[in-house]
């Protein structure tokens, strides 16, 4: 059997021209130009950093997270359950995650900046998993207990059944709308 094999010839691959729209007669921004062939970079998605909606999750977790913080603090027995304390670390440390980003995307947002880079991307989404189990772990171990208290104890009266169960409620909150940004800064770093 006599088959044919096609020659395969050295051809050196045109450098790619990426253009950003600045005095470009091309102002798209998603445009990149290969040997003058034209392909489309793939869109951010709001709720990536350095997007509106990233920012609007961003400034959701920390007002939900600061709210739970608030309202666990002012009761004066939080300090004897320590679930309660874990939630109070918990959400603090989600608050200055999200506001340290938040203000991280209001930069971006104000200058153009486009925040794809690898080790940004990477950074975040270790720091939105780590904070959103954080306070997942601890807004359920807060529940626990205020079902505890309220159900199965019959305490209520003598707690801060509803500043518990509302800063638990807020814990809860929080996380859903920190899972989002730790989702979608995931897809991003894996689909690169």
């Amino acid at each position: 059997m006599n088959w044919s094999h096609p020659s395969v010839h050295p051809v050196e691959a045109p450098p790619l021209i990426i253009t950003d729209g600045v005095g470009g007669a091309n102002n798209n921004n998603n445009a990149v130009v290969a040997g003058g062939a034209e392909r489309v970079r793939m869109k951010d998605v709001q709720g990536m950093p350095g997007t509106s909606g990233g920012l609007i999750l961003r400034i959701c977790q920390f007002v939900f997270a600061a709210s739970s913080l608030s309202i666990m603090a002012s009761t004066s027995d939080f300090i004897s359950v320590t679930a309660f304390c874990y939630l109070v670390a918990a959400v603090g440390l989600q608050c200055l995650w999200s506001l340290s980003l938040a203000l991280v995307d209001i930069y971006a947002l104000l200058v153009r900046r486009c925040l794809r880079n690898c080790r940004i991307v990477s950074l975040f989404a270790i720091g939105d998993g780590i904070t959103s189990t954080l306070t997942f772990a601890a807004a359920c171990a807060s529940a626990g207990i205020t079902v505890l208290i309220s159900n199965d104890l019959g305490i209520c009266g003598q707690n801060h059944c509803t500043r518990f169960e509302t800063a638990t409620a807020m814990a809860f909150i929080s996380w859903c709308a920190a899972a989002p940004s730790f989702l979608l800064n995931f897809w991003s770093l894996a689909s690169r």
